[in-house]
């Protein structure tokens, strides 16, 4: 495209692209990111480090759309102003995406999560100490044979039956909901053994907000190693109650004595280093529900002082962690991350790390919106969010002057404290499907050996 394309793809900022460059960019640290400083001459080509990124990020932004829509959004942008001749295949443009690098897409992400935690409000809860939630998931891959000799498919599956599938260990911030961290590895490989691998990115003084499968001796120990606290559900441990240390009703210190038995995910001189008790605090929390039995859950935690950090400040911590179990779920249904469709690992890693920023900016964008109208943030729907955020900067992309695209941005904000979801303290989340699932047979036999049965409804 020659000496033109500087002065082409300039403004495309303007016109495509959802406007995400030109109200994310400010948010990154990288130069690779940002956009030339105006007036300087320049050489620029369609899919350069910065643009490819950003078209990477439209792409997530659209649940993940084709690759051939992406090149047909900057082809209808380049004709706009008289350029004819880009390349109408993807070849080019996913070339580009595996040129970026992997580094690159690490650093955005954790500028993103720091966006987003300095737009959130500030919480007041055991004593203003920083809340981390840590949750697992799967997501399954594309059937290619380098994934699938990184990321198996089931022992049970027969070969070509079968997808890939990845295991995440995933950090989220309680406070603004961004993800922190994230660890990587097969389906065979259990969720605490990816967590271990997060645990050294751990600040002093967080606390860590689990499931059951952190309420052990194991994780409680090696995060009070880093000065890291634990709130989580007990796993497998029968707690007697009538021991210990009485702090209250339903409120006591006990003592978890080392296990014989080392985990395979640490090594001998870790299992050494842990010491042999440690002192947790136990809290049975009621819970109530409008037409439900009275729940009773029983959690554990290393914040051991009850003057500074009351029994119910910590049940109430742990009850928030549901609403962050649902960012998997913003993740995987709204933005289209339950299937990642690149076909190699290593452009699979970069896909998941372009659908973690894009949920970040999501998030950004509620936090904000929750700040400067003073509403609770967790009340803001992430789909609503991403959905009005699509149409908002078509508007934008149509304005023509700045101060036009702001008025435009302070409208969206509005819109998404006005369109809050309603309160439903007795509503219920069952991990269940109303729809049916359409009747075929499942696909048992590689594709290509494959033979359809004749039904009486299909025979010609």
């Amino acid at each position: 495209m020659g000496r033109r394309a500087a002065h082409v793809l300039t403004p495309l900022r303007q016109c495509t692209l959802s406007q995400i460059e030109a109200r994310f960019g400010a948010l990154f640290t990288d130069a690779a990111l940002r956009p030339p400083p105006a007036g300087e001459p320049r050489r620029e080509r369609p899919y350069s480090t910065r643009r490819t990124f950003w078209c990477f990020l439209w792409q997530m932004f659209n649940e993940n759309t084709s690759c051939r829509e992406v090149v047909r959004q900057l082809q209808a942008a380049l004709a706009l102003h008289g350029v004819l001749n880009l390349d109408p295949e993807n070849s080019g443009y996913c070339q580009a995406r595996a040129r970026l690098p992997v580094l690159l897409l690490e650093q955005a992400l954790e500028d993103t999560a720091k966006a987003a935690e300095r737009q959130a409000p500030e919480s007041r809860l055991l004593q203003g100490r920083v809340l981390k939630a840590a949750d697992g998931s799967t997501v399954t891959l594309a059937d290619t044979p380098q994934n699938q000799k990184k990321y198996p498919q089931q022992k049970g599956q027969k070969r070509g039956c079968g997808f890939p599938i990845m295991r995440l260990s995933v950090v989220f911030s309680l406070q603004s909901g961004a993800v922190l961290q994230v660890a990587k590895g097969s389906y065979y490989q259990h969720e605490l053994r990816l967590f271990h691998q997060l645990q050294k990115q751990f600040q002093a003084g967080d606390i860590v907000v689990y499931d059951r499968a952190g309420g052990n001796y194991v994780v409680a120990a090696l995060l009070r190693q880093g000065k890291v606290d634990l709130i989580s559900r007990v796993l497998h441990r029968r707690i007697d109650c009538r021991r210990g240390q009485r702090l209250g009703k339903r409120d006591r210190l006990v003592v978890w004595k080392k296990s014989p038995q080392k985990p395979a995910y640490l090594t001998e001189e870790q299992w050494a280093a842990l010491p042999p008790e440690i002192t947790v605090r136990v809290l049975k929390v009621r819970v109530n529900r409008k037409g439900c039995r009275t729940q009773e859950l029983i959690l554990v935690t290393t914040l051991l002082d009850p003057i500074k950090y009351p029994a119910a400040e910590v049940a109430e911590a742990y009850l928030r962690r549901w609403r962050l179990e649902l960012c998997l779920d913003d993740l995987k249904t709204s933005l289209g991350m339950e299937t990642l469709h690149c076909l190699s690992p290593a452009m699979v890693e970069k896909e998941l790390l372009a659908f973690l920023i894009a949920h970040n900016l999501t998030r950004w964008v509620m936090a904000q919106a929750a700040r400067e109208h003073a509403v609770d943030l967790y009340r803001i729907s992430f789909t609503g969010t991403l959905d009005a955020f699509r149409h908002f900067a078509t508007a934008m992309a149509q304005a023509k002057s700045t101060k036009k695209r702001q008025q435009i941005w302070d409208e969206l904000l509005r819109t998404l404290a006005t369109d809050l979801v309603p309160e439903r303290p007795g509503r219920r989340e069952p991990r269940a499907v109303k729809r049916r699932p359409k009747a075929y047979p499942l696909l048992n036999k590689p594709r290509h050996q494959y033979r359809d049965k004749c039904h009486r409804s299909h025979c010609i």
